[in-house]
């Protein structure tokens, strides 16, 4: 069920969605999704004075998502389609699988080539996916080695998996979960997704000491959770 507040004459919609938290966390996705996350006992009247101490951010976040057209990605898997892949914009080749040539999925003169012995839409958008799965755990592995330098952290384990919301977690005893279409995005943003993780493994929460130790190590990361929030809906087969 959708609440609502009033700001500057203007009605926003926001959803409640409360936890086993310490603090409250307000997040906006595009075009005008409001997420409030907070601790179980919060008095709403709490939420509503934190929301409208932050309503400035909301409308400039709301104003700035309404300049920009948020189309739902129909793939059909044919010639010439575009995919992105570390931010850059690949054309799809479907090729009929030949001995001379290598199967599989891969990077050819600009191009991501599908090349399987029977093609449907289905056998090439699992190939794909997989693909992809690949190559985020790839990027990932080759990245996450300096920020655990920096924090002189380790995670237990690295896992590239299917989220459909999120782009990244850290559970409880340091394992570290990914979202396989992260490596759609730009590399810096894909970088702020491993660092916000690997973060995690110091501070659990989404606190003040958190977001100062993710800005300590990259001070630009405001600007890519900006660009996943306005770009992320693109980073999808």
């Amino acid at each position: 069920m959708k609440e609502s507040f009033r700001y500057k004459d203007e009605k926003i919609e926001y959803k409640i969605i409360y936890s086993n938290r310490k603090t409250m966390e307000i997040s906006i996705e595009p075009p005008d999704k409001i997420t409030v996350r907070a601790p179980i006992r919060l008095p709403k009247y709490k939420i509503v004075e934190r929301l409208t101490e932050k309503g400035d951010w909301i409308l400039k976040y709301l104003n700035n998502f309404k300049t920009i057209d948020y189309k739902p990605t129909n793939r059909e898997f044919i010639n010439g389609e575009k995919l992105l892949y570390l931010g850059i914009e690949y054309d799809l080749i479907i090729c009929e699988y030949y001995l001379s040539q290598k199967p599989g999925v891969y990077i050819e003169e600009g191009c991501i080539v599908v090349n399987f012995k029977e093609n449907n839409k289905d056998d090439i958008k699992k190939g794909l996916e997989l693909w992809y799965r690949k190559e985020a755990l790839n990027y990932i592995l080759g990245s996450i080695k300096q920020y655990e330098n920096s924090l002189n952290k380790i995670p237990k384990d690295i896992v590239v998996k299917e989220q459909k919301k999120r782009w990244g977690s850290c559970t409880y005893d340091n394992r570290l979960l990914f979202n396989w279409r992260c490596v759609m995005a730009r590399p810096k943003a894909v970088d702020y997704v491993i660092l916000h993780e690997m973060c995690h493994i110091v501070h659990k929460d989404h606190s003040k000491n958190f977001w100062n130790l993710v800005e300590s190590i990259m001070p630009s990361y405001k600007e890519e959770k900006q660009w996943l929030k306005i770009n992320g809906h693109k980073l999808t087969l």
